[in-house]
């Protein structure tokens, strides 16, 4: 069974689009907000940010069980937008396959970020909207980031 999902969330940080966009691009900034709870033993970040390269994430709560993000990046155009497609495996079982984008539009003094996902979630494994909860959850930690928090 697969079951189709989207959603879109949109943020505004007061940073312009190019410190938004490199908190995507580096990977020690990305490793600052793109990560599971305290608690969790996560692996170090592996992150080839360019147009063909790659992303890899791994990680989950002590004794499992373990999430795996593969990402491939399709398109990216500085500090406007970045389209990309990702796996998620739970334990090694494919749950979802998706593609997302995200734009970065100057904003007045900052940035407004809008990110769009559309996923093909597998077998009941995994329920989309906690998909979309997860990435509010990051979104904010890339805010605090951003800040300088």
């Amino acid at each position: 069974m697969i079951e189709h999902a989207q959603f879109t969330i949109e943020r505004r940080y007061d940073v312009s689009p190019a410190e938004v966009f490199a908190a995507w691009a580096s990977v020690e900034a990305k490793s600052q907000w793109l990560s599971g709870p305290e608690d969790w033993v996560v692996e170090p970040l592996e992150l080839d940010f360019r147009v063909g390269g790659r992303e890899r994430s791994v990680g989950g709560p002590k004794g499992g069980p373990v999430s795996t993000y593969n990402a491939i990046y399709w398109d990216i155009v500085e500090n406007e937008r970045i389209v990309y497609t990702y796996e998620m495996l739970m334990d090694e079982r494919r749950i979802s396959i998706t593609l997302a984008t995200v734009q970065l539009r100057t904003d007045g003094d900052g940035t407004h970020l809008v990110i769009r996902e559309d996923g093909a979630f597998f077998d009941e494994l995994i329920d989309p909207t906690l998909r979309e909860d997860g990435w509010g959850t990051l979104l904010d930690a890339l805010g605090r980031v951003l800040e300088g928090g």
